[in-house]
């Protein structure tokens, strides 16, 4: 077929954005990538956020307090966020299907130590290791979606990317609802890890058998010097850690935070916490199409505003100890920091594809050079979006340290968003953004 060339699992000509190619071939074979990549990812986020649910099985026999269980949350996050930068370019040194593989295959690490060690009596600094080596899990994220965005063309990439990662986000909600049957069933954690060690070997096969590595993505350090070397990098990585830095820090907290502050045992909490993943998993695909058709920054923007209005209703039952309006109300939250995170991914590659088309580039060209650099750009947007994780479990640390509330870590998140809100309409959406715009694509549109 036009524009096809496969050699074993490489694939040597790749053309999305031509429409011929993608209708006879390309649409089939992004689309069975996507699947084995979403399965990988998936399994990724379930291993990274483990800690989240095992601070739920360590009752005072662990002898670990609120503040030390929040410490070991942050230390999944922060080693899953700097893993993001070298996964990202992990892919056009190996190649997509080799390198999923290779990380898939790297989360029987963590999984196995934290099946032996898992029990009271061991030490705090051997349950850090643990949850410091859940970090590969995290990067799998930044790696599955530079090899996606490689594989479809613009006009489809808000969806694909938003399905992707959807899919891999939904791998927390999932864990969450597997430790609760667990606990419900009376089951401790070593139960819970015999069911996913299994399941990483599936996903490290499947990707094996399925998946393609493309030709056509050259390992080029030329590419991330110059997408760090671009301020809409860095502008994108501070938007995406009100999307997903909130999305994956709530994720990783919410248990911790309905037992410290509102007294939920192990089981009442489990029973809640996995329902702002999941929808907020579910609906980020809907933020990635809802950007095609009206633009990421229009989204992103409304998005923000919501947030922050959710957020306040959030501190009022905080601060009048309910229950039930804090729960709706932070579900809320989980909701709409995920449609923002496929909003934000989506604006990537639009951002660039602009940049190029007023430089004059056209066609292949301007294409070639959005993914060039939209690719590189996603590791770094991703690290630091990981982090912002980071940074609301630490501040829920300190929150209840000083406290014994959440409260000041929420105002402080609702200060957060205020200043994403106004960011987001400074850069891409006032009149005088437009100078930044093209006549065929503004940064409105991306």
């Amino acid at each position: 077929m036009a524009g096809w060339s496969r050699d074993r699992e490489w694939v040597e000509r790749w053309d999305p954005e031509d429409e011929r190619f993608w209708a006879e071939t390309g649409a089939k074979v992004a689309r069975r990538n996507l699947v084995f990549s979403v399965l990988s990812e998936h399994i990724g986020f379930s291993v990274w956020s483990l800690w989240s649910v095992m601070v739920l099985f360590m009752g005072p026999e662990y002898g670990i307090d609120p503040a030390g269980k929040f410490f070991l949350v942050s230390m999944a996050t922060l080693v899953g966020a700097f893993a993001r930068v070298p996964y990202t370019f992990a892919v056009a040194v190996f190649g997509g299907r080799t390198w999923t593989v290779i990380s898939a295959s790297l989360l029987l690490a963590p999984a196995a130590l934290a099946f032996v060690v898992m029990e009271p009596g061991t030490s705090y600094s051997t349950f850090m290791v643990c949850a410091a080596l859940t970090g590969v899990g995290g990067g799998n994220f930044a790696s599955s979606m530079t090899n996606i965005n490689s594989f479809f063309p613009l006009r489809k990439k808000g969806w694909a990317l938003g399905l992707n990662a959807g899919g891999g986000n939904i791998g927390v909600p999932v864990i969450q609802l597997t430790a609760l049957a667990v606990i419900g069933a009376g089951g401790g954690p070593r139960v819970l890890l015999g069911v996913y060690l299994p399941l990483i070997v599936v996903s490290a096969v499947c990707a094996a058998l399925y998946m393609d590595n493309l030709a056509t993505v050259k390992n080029d350090t030329g590419a991330a010097r110059d997408a760090a070397r671009d301020p809409h990098t860095w502008i994108m990585a501070f938007l995406y850690v009100g999307t997903f830095g909130s999305f994956i820090g709530y994720s990783f907290a919410f248990g911790l935070v309905l037992q410290t502050q509102f007294g939920r045992t192990p089981l009442q909490a489990a029973g809640v916490t996995f329902i702002g993943p999941l929808l907020g998993s579910l609906v980020r695909p809907v933020g990635g199409r809802l950007a095609d058709r009206f633009g990421g920054a229009r989204i992103t923007l409304g998005n923000f505003v919501a947030m922050g209005a959710a957020t306040a209703v959030v501190i009022l039952a905080s601060v009048r100890e309910s229950l039930a309006l804090f729960t709706v109300a932070f579900i809320v939250v989980f909701v709409l920091s995920g449609l923002g995170n496929g909003s934000t991914y989506k604006m990537i590659p639009g951002i660039f594809h602009a940049k190029a088309l007023g430089l004059g580039l056209t066609g292949e060209e301007a294409a070639a050079y959005g993914r060039r650099l939209s690719g590189a750009s996603m590791g770094l947007i991703g690290a630091v979006g990981a982090l912002g994780g980071l940074g609301i479990n630490l501040a829920f640390r300190q929150s209840f340290q000083t406290a014994g509330t959440g409260t000041g870590a929420f105002v402080s998140f609702l200060v957060f968003y205020a200043v994403c809100t106004a960011v987001t309409w400074a850069v891409y959406l006032r009149g005088s953004a437009a100078r930044y715009a093209t006549p065929r694509l503004s940064y409105a549109e991306v």
